[in-house]
């Protein structure tokens, strides 16, 4: 599954919703060295990741799923329905557009088939 924010400042994007989450404003992200970020609830943080990547048309996460949990249903619906909601609620001046695919793409990185 991958989450697409159409936009022609991809990497603006990207910068902004960082900015956000360093300064405090986003409490319920986090992104590692790596800059893939995960959702900080107990209930979800380090289960998946979403890996930013910038995409003709605008700025693509797909998801990153550990080793150490089944990747479910409702993982891939959390994770791809909260980025929405927290771009749309803070970033929402950086792009037109956003869309989310139903089931993995090819990009995705998960170890485990969705249960």
């Amino acid at each position: 599954m991958a989450v697409l924010f159409k936009t022609n400042s991809p990497k603006a994007l990207l910068n902004d919703f960082k900015d956000k989450i360093d300064k405090g404003h986003v409490v319920t992200w986090s992104y590692d060295k790596d800059g893939d970020f995960t959702h900080t609830p107990d209930q979800w943080r380090n289960v998946a990741w979403m890996r930013p990547s910038i995409d003709l048309g605008g700025l693509r996460f797909n998801i990153l799923g550990s080793t150490k949990t089944i990747t479910t249903k409702a993982i891939y619906g959390v994770f791809h329905g909260r980025l929405v909601e927290s771009l749309v609620t803070h970033s929402q001046h950086l792009f037109t557009d956003a869309s989310t695919t139903a089931l993995a793409t090819n990009s995705d990185h998960i170890t485990t088939k969705v249960a």
